[in-house]
């Protein structure tokens, strides 16, 4: 008596393609001067057919898009993926951020990388009548100033050109400025890190008061590590 044997697919079988097609899309994602096709099959270490496949695949879903110099870019396609990332980005911080909100008697806040600047993509505000700094979703700063700038750019993986003040922030995990912002007023921020460090988010606290700020220095890095666990 003979036992036939069936092999098991492999859960990966027939996913190179799939996997090379996303490593482009987010090198283009990440290059400020898009990348031409001899970049492409150069980090894949590929022939230029088959990277030249690939990026059109990428091109007919409207992810990337080609320029007058044969330069690949983000296309508007990307827009809907990245609207997706901020929805489950939102979701996971906001148990986190009324938690803290409420301990803290401060508004905490989500915010995000968008292009040069910092933009808030959640507002927590304390329950109760204790007073407390508002300011609105959607407001945005340069991300070269205030807290909240360096631990974004502290959220992401380390460049030989950063600035000292991010390597700090990476390093110590927070960053507090004063009067970077808002005159007068102190920020807090601790940078949250996403899966394959792909999210550049922190979350951040404003107040005048420099003893608030240096007081809840370990509850914001405790915030920031649980929501990026959450996102793990």
């Amino acid at each position: 008596m003979t036992t036939e044997q069936t092999a098991t697919p492999s859960r990966t079988a027939g996913s190179q393609t799939l996997a090379r097609g996303l490593e482009v899309l987010k090198a283009i994602a990440h290059a400020g001067d898009g990348l031409a096709i001899s970049d492409v099959a150069e980090l894949l270490g590929v022939h230029r057919t088959i990277a030249y496949r690939i990026l059109n695949t990428l091109d007919d879903a409207r992810l990337i898009h080609r320029d007058a110099d044969n330069r690949y870019h983000g296309a508007a396609g990307l827009l809907g993926l990245s609207s997706a990332a901020h929805d489950a980005l939102r979701a996971a911080a906001l148990p986190v951020l009324h938690d803290v909100a409420n301990e803290l008697a401060s508004t905490m806040s989500l915010l995000v990388r968008e292009g040069a600047d910092a933009v808030a993509l959640a507002v927590v505000e304390p329950r109760g009548p204790s007073y407390h700094v508002s300011f609105a979703q959607g407001s945005r700063h340069p991300l070269n100033r205030g807290a909240a700038g360096l631990a974004i750019r502290a959220s992401r993986p380390p460049s030989p050109m950063e600035p000292e003040d991010v390597r700090s922030a990476r390093i110590n995990g927070f960053a507090i400025t004063f009067g970077e912002v808002e005159p007068n007023m102190y920020g807090l921020a601790a940078p949250i890190k996403g899966p394959e460090s792909d999210v550049a988010a922190c979350i951040n606290l404003i107040t005048t008061r420099k003893e608030v700020a240096e007081g809840a220095v370990n509850a914001i890095i405790a915030a920031a590590e649980r929501i990026s666990g959450r996102l793990a």
